[in-house]
């Protein structure tokens, strides 16, 4: 079952965290923002509140939750209900597709993947964001998860097992970046991007979607 339960009911606290930390949230813009194509046809799989997906340009965003729909679609999100591990579009519909965190949300993430591989087209670009849990700030979530009412039931990833996750669902990964190597209390400005991953928290993948 999609865990939905805390956005539909903190949609402003969730919407709190990003004036809070706004820093750490143009951080993890600009790590994403290199591998979002500004061309041709994009969608988010857990959109939220279109946070991510309006600055990136990307039009279309399905979620569960219709409290964080209502704010993405104050942004111009095209906003759609529905589950990542059945997404409600046509094999494929789109260029190319933008999860960021997400994977910890949904059950299963390698339906998610799949599901992602079907409504894109071939040599279409997925771009994956996501906490890595082996980071400093990963454990920190860990350690604190049952305080947080929004990762309180989170499952979080490892990058290597997001790796795997990737190379069995048939995606080819073209590039990893990361940022946020500070801990989020001491996050004050915006920090630098750094290739590959392992030294920092928030962790991007740029994959392609094989034939």
């Amino acid at each position: 079952m999609p865990r939905v339960a805390p956005f539909e009911a903190h949609s402003q606290r969730y919407e709190a965290w990003f004036e809070k930390h706004e820093a750490a949230y143009i951080s993890e813009l600009l790590a994403l923002r290199p591998f979002v194509p500004w061309e041709g046809w994009g969608f988010e799989i857990g959109v939220g509140s279109g946070r991510f997906a309006a600055p990136l340009g990307v039009r279309v965003g399905v979620d569960p939750s219709a409290a964080m729909l209502a704010q993405a679609r104050l942004r111009g999100i095209e906003a759609v209900q529905g589950v990542a591990e059945n997404l409600p579009f046509a094999d494929g519909s789109f260029d190319h597709a933008l999860v960021v965190t997400t994977i910890c949300f949904v059950d299963s993430p390698a339906r998610m993947l799949d599901e992602a591989r079907r409504v894109l087209k071939p040599g279409g670009r997925l771009v994956i964001g996501f906490i890595d849990r082996e980071s400093a700030m990963g454990q920190d979530y860990l350690a604190h998860q049952a305080e947080n009412v929004f990762y309180r039931e989170a499952t979080f990833y490892s990058a290597g097992e997001v790796e795997q996750l990737l190379v069995e669902a048939r995606f080819s990964i073209d590039a990893w970046v990361q940022t946020l190597a500070r801990p989020l209390s001491e996050t004050r400005e915006i920090e630098p991007l750094r290739t590959g991953r392992g030294q920092c928290a928030f962790v991007v993948v740029a994959a392609t979607r094989e034939s």
